[in-house]
């Protein structure tokens, strides 16, 4: 696990989120309260529980972007779920067990990939062979050298020398790594699974068993081999997969993929005000009490079984987050709320924090807008009073109707940017500025419309 300071991991944070540094701070010493754990004594590390999170705050204020960007600084595997889906079904809902489960299934993917890159020289070592084999049909290397020729007696040769096809082959391998042979095509078999098509219907709770079925019946009907003509830059790449997942052991992969659940998942549940019991447990109230006691145990620690083994969730990291406009987090059930020791509001956005969130993140939208037009060979400029523009339209159309946070800001950006977007084919070489008038002309008549805002923006 990477072992960044609180002070880095914020840092790293601010690159691609603009404020809510409260939230931030308490994410930071939670991964880092990780990294504390595991250098502590072994009897000792097992008792020491991740201090969850719960965040509130309106929609579109960062909170999701928060915990994906600190899964994805800590390489750890990261899921999000939404508690609201639990209670689709009525009382049971779907099994929320499923969620640890999906966690497994990205953790072995992740693993998957950092094992095949530890072999990835072998297999392309070996799946070069497999590429001359393919460029040089025939005998390879079985004639010793005196046996260069096979006279049958009228001094004529019947068949290449050991010597000779060496030579070839290390000059076709030469070819091979410079790249000259790239659009020559060979003839490569590929394994294709020969299943038949079927929709397996499981009750709620044994999501897995319907995955376990299909691979079953997969493993009784054979694999089909289909020869194709492909060109040897493709085939060099299938083959180089081909040896890799050869190579790697799954039973490895499996075990360190549940480890790694296990130390450094991350489940991020969201909208867990819309599971909160507000009136003593009536009508749908029992549904939602009934997930909260459902994902309790999840959260608390328990083992769930997984097709690839039994999975602890006593050092999972949970982030719940809600926005609590009606519900409150007291209204959770006193466990559950026991659960998520440390509570965090982010600030809602305003029109200055629009104008950082355009400008200064690593993926901010005008640079993302700005390169997607880049590719139809037209550059985008945007000036400072236009950037302000976008922020107030967006900031005023958020008070207007539905408060969305940032995610207002795609939505104007798309209006603004359509015209253009749609004739940018047409418009190559050319340097297209967008200032604050054009931004007022733009949107000025469905911002001035409150009905018409609601419906477009």
């Amino acid at each position: 696990m990477t072992n960044f300071t609180p002070r880095e991991i914020v840092s790293e944070l601010d690159r691609y989120i603009i404020g809510q540094n409260g939230a931030k701070r308490a994410v930071a010493v939670a991964l880092r309260n990780r990294w504390r754990r595991q250098q502590v004594s072994a009897e000792l590390r097992d008792e020491i529980s991740p201090k969850n999170i719960i965040m509130i705050g309106a929609t579109g204020v960062g909170k999701t972007e928060i915990a994906r960007r600190l899964a994805k600084l800590a390489q750890a595997p990261f899921i999000k779920v939404e508690a609201s889906k639990f209670t689709e079904v009525g009382y049971v809902g779907r099994d929320v067990e499923s969620m640890v489960r999906d966690l497994v299934e990205l953790a072995i993917i992740m693993v998957r990939e950092e094992e095949a890159k530890k072999v990835r020289i072998k297999a392309e070592e070996q799946a070069e062979e497999k590429l001359l084999d393919l460029l040089l049909p025939g005998e390879r290397d079985r004639l010793d050298d005196d046996e260069e020729y096979n006279d049958a007696g009228d001094g004529a040769p019947r068949s290449i020398g050991s010597k000779e096809l060496t030579r070839t082959r290390d000059k076709l391998r030469r070819l091979l790594r410079m790249g000259a042979l790239d659009e020559r095509f060979v003839e490569l078999e590929t394994e294709e699974m020969n299943i038949p098509a079927m929709e397996v219907l499981t009750p709620p709770g044994a999501e897995d068993m319907g995955l376990n079925i299909k691979e079953m019946f997969g493993n009784m009907f054979p694999k089909k081999t289909k020869r194709r003509r492909i060109k040897v830059g493709e085939a060099r790449q299938i083959l180089i997969d081909q040896e890799a997942e050869k190579l790697v052991d799954m039973d490895n992969v499996q075990q360190l993929a549940r480890e790694l659940t296990e130390q450094s998942g991350i489940i991020f549940i969201d909208e867990i005000d819309k599971v909160a019991s507000r009136d003593g447990g009536q009508g749908s109230e029992v549904s939602r009490e009934g997930v909260q006691r459902d994902i309790l145990p999840i959260v608390e620690g328990s083992t769930v079984n997984t097709k690839y083994g039994p999975v602890k969730t006593d050092h999972i990291l949970f982030i719940a987050a809600g926005a609590f406009h009606v519900a409150k987090p007291s209204d959770l059930i006193p466990e559950l709320q026991g659960r998520f020791p440390i509570r965090v509001e982010l600030d809602s956005l305003g029109e200055a924090d629009f104008v950082r969130i355009l400008t200064e993140p690593r993926n901010a939208l005008v640079n993302q807008y700005q390169a997607l037009m880049k590719t139809e060979k037209l550059e985008l400029v945007f000036s400072d009073d236009a950037i302000a523009e976008i922020a107030r339209t967006a900031a005023q159309v958020n008070e207007q109707a539905e408060n969305i946070g940032a995610r207002r800001l795609h939505t104007i950006m798309e209006k603004l940017l359509e015209q253009i977007s749609f004739d940018a084919p047409e418009m190559s070489e050319q340097a297209v500025k967008i200032d604050a008038q054009q931004v007022k002309s733009s949107l000025e008549e469905i911002v001035g419309n409150e009905d018409l805002s609601r419906f477009i923006l």
